[in-house]
């Protein structure tokens, strides 16, 4: 058990490891730390007590790339979905105005229906009260002015 005193720099030299993450692993190992007489920080270690494995530089980096990439996808299938159901929208769209159109034109056809059935009814009506200037009907459609009396 041979205690060193170590810089960070020193210490993450012989653990290949930045200087950065020799203060870290200083800091959750609370290994006891000094000061330098040129104000740098010593750490008193045993390097064959510490048992750290550096990850692969990048590993970080890796996931991170990972998880861009799977963005990416949910982006592409969601962007694909919209444009589905935008064709959707469009299709119904102009079904929905075709109906509009083949509905004013039923609803014309029947304003007209109910004109020309109206006339007919006043037509009629007319015909039964005798409305004609020649006088009254009887039961077999002659008027009066129809007998020579």
């Amino acid at each position: 058990m041979s205690v060193e005193t170590l810089t960070y720099a020193a210490l993450g030299a012989r653990l290949n490891i930045s200087p950065a993450a020799a203060r870290s692993l200083a800091k959750r190992l609370r290994l006891p730390r000094s000061l330098s007489d040129d104000g740098k920080a010593l750490v008193s270690v045993d390097l064959a007590e510490i048992r750290h494995t550096p990850r692969p530089p990048g590993g970080r980096q890796a996931g991170n790339i990972a998880l861009f990439e799977s963005l990416q996808a949910a982006i592409a299938r969601l962007e694909a979905r919209a444009a589905d159901d935008r064709a959707d929208f469009e299709r119904e769209r102009e079904r929905a105005d075709r109906l509009t159109v083949e509905l004013l034109q039923a609803t014309a056809e029947v304003m007209a229906a109910k004109e020309v059935t109206a006339r007919l009814e006043d037509e009629v009506a007319a015909l039964r009260t005798g409305g004609r200037a020649g006088g009254s009907i009887d039961s077999h459609g002659q008027t009066d002015a129809d007998w020579d009396i």
